[in-house]
């Protein structure tokens, strides 16, 4: 992937995780990365739209997954797609938590573990 992509699909997400919404500057040690939506291994290309910005621990937990399980039903639905669904429409912040607003919120919630012990503590520190 070339710089120019790289930076298009950072200046999209105005350097903030498109999944728990975390800025880069919030997490100075560990950069962002860019984030293939639906996984080579799955068909997806390398095109800027199917590209999006995630923090390392959302990348690293979401992996090759397109679909987990929503807590509340027990149901298998699609991750959340951030090129294809607006954020807001999916998960709601209440103090530190993320909270889930759609099968697609909970259950991308759940897999990336977006309210874990350290997240929380994270958003408290920063203030979110």
């Amino acid at each position: 992937m070339n710089s120019a992509t790289r930076l298009a699909v950072r200046k999209r997400a105005r350097d903030r995780c498109e999944y728990c919404h975390l800025h880069q500057e919030d997490a100075p040690f560990l950069g962002h990365q860019i984030e293939h939506i639906i996984p080579r291994q799955h068909g997806g290309g390398d095109g800027i739209a199917n590209l999006a910005l995630a923090c390392y621990r959302c990348n690293k937990l979401k992996g090759p997954n397109l679909s987990a399980f929503d807590p509340q039903t027990a149901k298998v639905v699609r991750l959340f797609n951030p090129r294809r669904q607006r954020w807001s429409d999916h998960f709601a912040v209440r103090g530190v938590l993320v909270l889930g607003r759609s099968a697609v919120g909970r259950a991308t919630v759940e897999l990336l573990c977006m309210n874990a012990a350290k997240r929380q503590a994270l958003r408290k520190a920063i203030g979110t």
